[in-house]
């Protein structure tokens, strides 16, 4: 039997770079990818909040999607097109490792929220 995690991770934040998020040469915004993990490593982030980078995530016609998947079911943001934004997301990751709480979104993100591209079926 798998030994279980000593961390208590509050969420985990998926960022996209699959097939149409970040490409610039098509026009998209870039996706700060490498400052994002600078950041959160820096500020220790990953015990409470996980940041993983994926291919694509969908919905492909809204670029810079990110999908923060939590103990409740999950949030989706897009249209994530300046850096600002993705400083609102540190500083709400920081908050949520400070407070050993899931806090709500900053205003900023509550405007870029999305309905979930699916509804997974439930199995029986």
């Amino acid at each position: 039997m798998q030994k279980p995690t000593v961390r208590h991770v509050l969420a985990q934040v998926l960022v996209c770079k699959g097939c149409c998020c970040e490409k610039v040469e098509c026009g998209k915004p870039e996706v700060p990818v490498d400052w994002l993990k600078t950041e959160w490593k820096k500020e220790k982030l990953l015990r409470r909040v996980q940041l993983t980078i994926t291919g694509c995530l969908g919905p492909c016609d809204i670029p810079n999607v990110v999908e923060i998947v939590h103990g409740s079911g999950s949030q989706w943001l897009g249209g994530i097109t300046v850096q600002g934004e993705y400083q609102s997301l540190i500083d709400w990751a920081k908050r949520c490792r400070d407070t050993g709480n899931l806090e709500e979104l900053p205003a900023d993100l509550v405007d870029r929220l999305v309905p979930a591209p699916f509804v997974p079926e439930i199995l029986p």
